[in-house]
């Protein structure tokens, strides 16, 4: 049976000539279903749990239609922009969007505009919590494989960065030390302990890859959130890369040996901090050059590049996809594993001689005509 699957979606707005503008204000008072972040430059909108991809689709990209009626009514260049970063500035200053927000005041002050980021948090239905923790385990060794397919920031302030993620290679994960969860008991006992540290101020603080998610967490949890993916402006991509994952934890409940803690062949005494180095280790290297990264594999130590591993997972879960009717969703992942992500073919178009402005100038035109066809095709009228 298939899990229940939905987003938090986070997005620029700004001009068609690329230029990011803080219009959180306008939107959340006068769009249904967009709230702020902290910074008045990205909006974010939140589609709800369904377990059918073709639902999924409409549920992303209706918002988006909604919410570019409502800018045309404000200015008629005004439009979403593309990737994780602020590509086109101004990456130096903060644009609060709720200046009696106390947490939005202690972001600001802490992080600065590091955290001034858009990305895709994929939410994956999983109500038994042992399981939902074996699934964190699983998720968070492989996560640096679905940055690999979403990287979409090698800009900031018109620069090329040297980054395919500068979005991940900035962002600040925090509590700096987080565990493998053990088990639901030790998830409540170490965020109990950082709260009490004063190491997180609230429950949501907890900012790395992968984290259990529900209602009342730490205690009653029914979710496994990936927060590592950048922006997948492309609904296809997006729901290749959730069609993947859930294909990957679906085969890991049927087969619970999957857990890095139990099948690593890494030496059991040291096993848990090994597993952590290579997880940061493997980051790292894939915020730097996506699908190209020389990683660590979490099973046996040993060097594996981004693409290969993505490629042997994938034919791993392809029979269990096939058998669950959602194989064809997940066909896309060949492809941006052979032509690369969005961050890879930006930087193609810069050998080609655009700049910066003008690659992301093109995929605002691009986003817009592909949501477009999306909604005529597939979705009832916004």
């Amino acid at each position: 049976m298939l899990l229940s699957k939905g987003f938090e979606v986070e997005m620029y707005t700004g001009r068609a000539d690329g230029e990011i503008i803080g219009l959180a204000d306008k939107i959340t008072k006068s769009v249904s279903g967009f709230v702020r972040e902290p910074d008045s430059r990205n909006v974010e909108y939140t589609t709800p749990p369904l377990q059918q991809y073709e639902q999924l689709l409409c549920e992303l990209v209706s918002p988006r239609r909604r919410l570019r009626q409502f800018l045309q009514t404000l200015d008629p260049s005004y439009t979403l922009i593309p990737g994780s970063t602020l590509s086109t500035g101004n990456s130096q200053v903060f644009h609060r969007s709720d200046p009696n927000n106390p947490y939005h005041a202690y972001i600001e002050n802490t992080y600065g505009t590091d955290v001034v980021t858009a990305s895709i948090h994929i939410n994956l239905g999983i109500s038994d919590p042992e399981m939902l923790m074996r699934a964190c385990r699983l998720i968070r060794a492989e996560a640096p494989l679905i940055l690999a397919l979403s990287a979409s920031s090698p800009f900031l302030d018109h620069r090329i960065t040297g980054y395919h993620s500068t979005r991940w290679h900035i962002f600040p994960q925090t509590p700096q030390h987080v565990p493998l969860f053990e088990s639901h008991d030790h998830f409540i006992q170490w965020t109990e302990a950082q709260l009490q540290l004063g190491t997180m101020q609230n429950v949501r603080h907890l900012w790395i890859s992968v984290r259990p998610n529900g209602d009342c967490r730490p205690y009653n949890l029914n979710r496994i959130e990936i927060r590592i993916s950048d922006l997948v402006t492309d609904p296809i991509h997006l729901l290749a890369i959730t069609a993947l994952l859930e294909s990957r934890l679906l085969q890991l409940q049927q087969d619970p040996s999957l857990d890095p803690l139990i099948s690593s062949q890494l030496p059991s005494h040291s096993r848990h901090d090994d597993l952590l180095e290579i997880i940061a280790h493997n980051e790292q290297q894939v915020a730097k050059t996506s699908l190209n990264a020389q990683l660590h594999h979490w099973q046996t130590g040993k060097p594996i590049k981004a693409a290969d591993w993505i490629t042997q997972i994938y034919n791993e879960v392809l029979p269990i996809a096939k058998t669950q009717g959602i194989a064809c969703f997940l066909t896309p992942i060949k492809q941006i594993v052979r032509e690369g992500n969005q961050a890879q073919n930006w930087l193609k178009q810069i050998e080609a001689g655009m700049d910066v402005s003008q690659v992301i100038r093109q995929t605002i035109e691009v986003m817009d005509r592909q949501e477009q066809s999306l909604q005529g095709d597939l979705c009832l009228p916004a």
